[in-house]
């Protein structure tokens, strides 16, 4: 029998219930024990009480989460109250099992399953969709190397917003740093830092997302820890006047025997704005010398062409292919693609004399240079292979090398109705 306070439960019922001071609950008059428990953070999360042990005034009264209304539709939560309380009365007691596995389960654990079942995109257009190879091996790295060895002991229902931070902050500190030998000629290399808290904190709250959506847990602990998601800084990108001294550097060590492949590879990264390994893994057949353009059938957005300028299009027509290899950087020894720009890159910068400089540092640099001179945002996400206009916006800086010739122009102008000399 309903509830004397029960109503029919519905989406516009929902959306007009407001939190309060203090929790409560909507119980519904069509389907007994299924309702709606509103938090007073606003949150609405779908409930089944029954009682155990196959019912009875003496048997145990048992309340299930069965999901957030927002993320369930009010038809689907009726469908899963439904088979809660089909369990309960067939003796079965859902809460208590959904509390032995959460009992069971430490994040150690879920790791492991994120591994085999939670790897995908999580937003945007590639939503759904499995992540990239390399992308994985580095999330699953991260969370492993820093989440596993400083918080894969707890439970994760035991995991709190101040777990979090003192996690971020032990990281930072580089408390999760190591250096083994890994194997023949392999070593893992974990430093810590800023960047590698931003990055480990990222994977883990996507990780506790999966598990919400799992069931395993209630809430993700991540949302309300309170940490330093970004640097703060604007992306380093290099000047018109830096481009040269690296181009520089790349001529001078060519005259001195350096690996060819290595400096090819950093002049395309710069005249592409491709990612790392879009240039170190180039395939011929992605070369499209009629249309001026790469062709990739799968990048980090999927199927991507970019525009290639004259520049890259002469510099590939001399390069020498290899016989028996597909790639345009083949491997100095064996097969695959050459993988020595990680050794060799460091003595590049060096000879250079810039500092802070990685290969993502001359993507950031395409994207900076052409929103500088004028290039609409539209263009320079083709130019980059971006799959939205967002990830673009991050290169939007301004050279402050052409902002300086502008105001030079325009303070010329007003000194000399002044008649001052500018």
């Amino acid at each position: 029998m309903a509830s004397p306070k029960s109503v029919l439960i519905t989406k516009r019922l929902l959306d007009a219930s407001v939190a309060q001071s203090k929790r409560y609950e909507i119980w519904d008059s069509q389907i007994p024990g299924f309702g709606v428990r509103v938090g007073p953070s606003g949150i609405k999360t779908f409930v089944v009480r029954y009682r155990a042990d196959g019912g009875g005034r003496s048997a145990p009264k048992r309340f299930v989460s069965i999901g957030r209304f927002g993320a369930l539709t009010v038809e689907l939560a009726r469908k899963r109250a439904k088979e809660v309380l089909a369990a309960a009365a067939l003796g079965e007691d859902p809460a208590a099992d959904r509390n032995a596995k959460r009992l069971e389960l430490k994040i150690a654990a879920l790791v492991d399953l994120y591994e085999e079942e939670g790897c995908y995109i999580q937003r945007g257009v590639r939503q759904g969709e499995p992540m990239k190879p390399l992308t994985k091996k580095y999330t699953i790295g991260r969370l492993r190397h820093h989440v596993v060895r400083l918080l894969g002991h707890k439970r994760i229902t035991e995991l709190t917003p101040g777990d979090i931070e003192r996690f971020f902050r032990d990281v930072e500190e580089g408390k999760s740093r190591k250096d083994i030998k890994a194997g023949p000629r392999k070593r893992i290399v974990v430093r810590g830092g800023p960047g590698a808290a931003r990055k480990a904190f990222r994977d883990l709250s996507a990780m506790y997302s999966f598990a919400v959506r799992r069931g395993l847990v209630d809430a993700n602990p991540c949302e309300k820890a309170v940490v330093r998601k970004t640097d703060g800084r604007r992306k380093r990108f290099l000047s018109l006047a830096e481009v040269k001294k690296l181009g520089e550097a790349c001529d001078a060590l060519e005259e001195e025997g350096f690996n060819p492949k290595a400096l090819n590879i950093t002049r395309l990264w710069i005249l592409t704005g491709c990612r790392r390994q879009e240039i170190v893994e180039l395939k011929w057949n992605e070369v499209d010398f009629d249309r001026g353009l790469l062709v990739f059938a799968d990048s980090k957005t999927g199927q991507s062409t970019r525009p290639l300028a004259g520049a890259a299009i002469g510099l590939l027509k001399n390069i020498p292919r290899t016989d028996g290899s597909d790639y345009v950087f083949p491997a100095d020894i064996g097969e695959g693609y050459f993988q020595g720009t990680k050794k060799l890159w460091p003595k590049i910068v060096a000879r250079s004399g810039l500092e802070n400089v990685t290969p993502h540092t001359l993507r950031h640099t395409m994207g900076a240079i052409a929103t500088s001179s004028g290039e609409a945002l539209a263009m320079t996400g083709a130019i980059l292979g971006h799959a939205n206009m967002r990830s673009t916006m991050i290169y939007a800086h301004i050279d402050h090398d052409p902002m300086k010739e502008a105001a030079d122009r325009v303070g010329k102008t007003l000194a000399k109705a002044l008649g001052r000399t500018a």
